[in-house]
């Protein structure tokens, strides 16, 4: 029997593929067969009915759990974004001080500061995409006046700056790695997709790179 994929003969796609995160909630949903296997059970006898009523116990349990560790995973994230922002707020007024620095950077920042809260993924994606922006701003403004990296406060602030960048990706990372948990473990059925869909649960949506951020991956840096 050939290969059902066969990497030597295609078909290949020769511009290549570009992907995205779908920005959807999808909600876990169970069917009537689900239903009938519950009464099946307790049909069987009170045995089989209660030792699977102490599954979905124990699953509910868990996904409670797993909740909290994905409300942990973006608390540190948001952690991240706010040191960043008042790096960048201590940045943009340095900057201010020596260059004349677009007057909306400084808007931007302080609106963040002030008025920053995601309350849910799509929310915490949108102020971090804002906030990368503005940390480019300066990074620009920066780079034009190679004077200011002579400006020790100045270039100090820049490293606290490239140090929280990384920070931040890593914790995006594990974000990421919770919600693929998170997404997997309410589709396994029976015990956590019964339990996840008579809660309402709902998929959640990892953190993504901004269209920006994905064409300035793709440019020439050399």
């Amino acid at each position: 029997m050939a290969n059902e994929l066969d990497e030597l003969t295609g078909p290949v796609n020769q511009q290549g593929r570009d992907v995205a995160v779908i920005e959807k909630q999808l909600p876990i949903k169970v069917g009537v067969g689900s239903r009938i296997f519950e009464v099946i059970l307790w049909i069987l006898g009170i045995f089989p009915g209660l030792i699977f009523l102490i599954m979905k116990i124990k699953a509910g349990n868990y996904l409670s759990q797993l909740q909290q560790k994905l409300q942990h995973d973006a608390s540190q994230i948001d952690n991240y974004l706010e040191q960043r922002v008042v790096i960048l707020q201590n940045c943009a007024r340095l900057l201010d001080k020596a260059i004349d620095l677009d007057k909306t950077t400084m808007t931007q920042i302080a609106a963040y500061r002030s008025g920053a809260d995601p309350s849910n993924d799509g929310a915490r994606n949108e102020i971090a995409k804002q906030i990368d922006s503005v940390g480019r701003s300066i990074n620009l403004a920066f780079e034009n006046y190679p004077d200011l990296k002579a400006h020790a406060e100045i270039a100090d602030a820049m490293q606290q700056n490239a140090y929280l960048q990384k920070e931040i990706t890593a914790a995006r990372e594990l974000y990421n790695d919770t919600v693929n948990v998170w997404n997997r473990d309410i589709y396994a059925w029976p015990t956590k997709m019964i339990v996840a869909a008579r809660r309402g649960y709902t998929t959640r949506i990892p953190f993504t790179a901004s269209a920006e951020i994905k064409a300035q991956a793709r440019s020439v840096f050399f």
